[in-house]
């Protein structure tokens, strides 16, 4: 549900010193109660609730959003974020250059102890260390992520997210590697989002298989972006042999990893399921 998110950048927007609107759209939804929620975000001052009847994608999605829009900024923000920082909204308006993108990055919030058994949670902590805006700007293209970034409506409409990716995975690397090549930089910045609902252990492992199956049909366009593409090749032989490893034990590895979470097993299962991919 988004209402509370929209409430609090509501609140925000009100106090700054601009014109704004806050669209929330909901990709074909089937969970009734989600969306009766959701439909008070219309009561809401400037902000409207759009309900589409199947879903477009991840890609799509987005763009519709661009072309809804009537400001000239837009500032996109995944669902499942939280706002923390009571002047994040202001971090944004004191930062626009119609020639740039900004991306605020993420950090993790959570109960340590309640989520210990949850894979997602671990990840992401286990990664948080890459999401500082300083570790960010080091590779700029390779690290950004559309949970929470700023740009003008008019680069967006005119570089438009990849229509072609309708799953779960990677369209933010390929938009980041297309900015790149027509020189638009990605500017970081200090001004997270938390990040504090995780999925299920299952859901978790479905939709990382939903990305590697992603990243494997664009793994030509993908292969300058990606850093699991590169560790691939690094490897090398070894493939062949995870893809064995994978093939004899993707069952058990599953069932231990709903389990009980580890970092490496997680990362040698991603890398036995891709291998598995490439060998079919």
């Amino acid at each position: 549900m988004c209402v509370e998110l929209v409430s609090t950048l509501q609140q925000q927007a009100s106090q700054l010193p601009i014109s704004y609107e806050i669209i929330v759209a909901d990709d074909g939804s089937s969970i009734a109660t989600t969306i009766e929620a959701n439909r008070a975000i219309n009561d809401y001052t400037n902000s409207r609730y759009i309900e589409l009847p199947e879903n477009i994608g991840r890609a799509a999605i987005r763009n519709y959003l661009a072309e809804k829009a009537s400001q000239p900024w837009l500032l996109f923000i995944d669902s499942d974020m939280v706002v923390r920082r009571p002047d994040f909204l202001r971090q944004y308006v004191d930062t626009p250059d119609e020639q740039a993108v900004w991306d605020g990055g993420i950090c993790v919030g959570g109960d340590a102890k309640l989520l210990s058994h949850n894979l997602r949670y671990q990840y992401e902590r286990g990664n948080e260390h890459l999401h500082t805006a300083e570790r960010r700007q080091q590779e700029p293209y390779r690290d950004f992520h559309t949970a929470n970034f700023m740009a003008s409506r008019q680069l967006m409409t005119k570089y438009p997210f990849d229509m072609r990716f309708r799953h779960y995975g990677y369209e933010d690397v390929l938009f980041g590697m297309q900015l790149e090549k027509r020189h638009i930089p990605i500017i970081h910045i200090d001004n997270p989002l938390s990040f504090e609902i995780f999925e299920e252990n299952d859901q978790f492992l479905d939709k990382t298989e939903e990305g590697l199956r992603t990243l494997y049909t664009f793994r030509q366009e993908l292969r300058a972006g990606s850093r699991l593409l590169q560790r691939v090749e690094h490897l090398g032989w070894l493939m062949p042999l995870l893809r064995l490893y994978h093939q004899a034990t993707n069952k058990l590895e599953r069932r231990f990893l709903l389990r009980h979470p580890s970092l490496f097993l997680f990362s040698l299962y991603r890398l036995g399921y891709y291998a598995a991919l490439d060998g079919k």
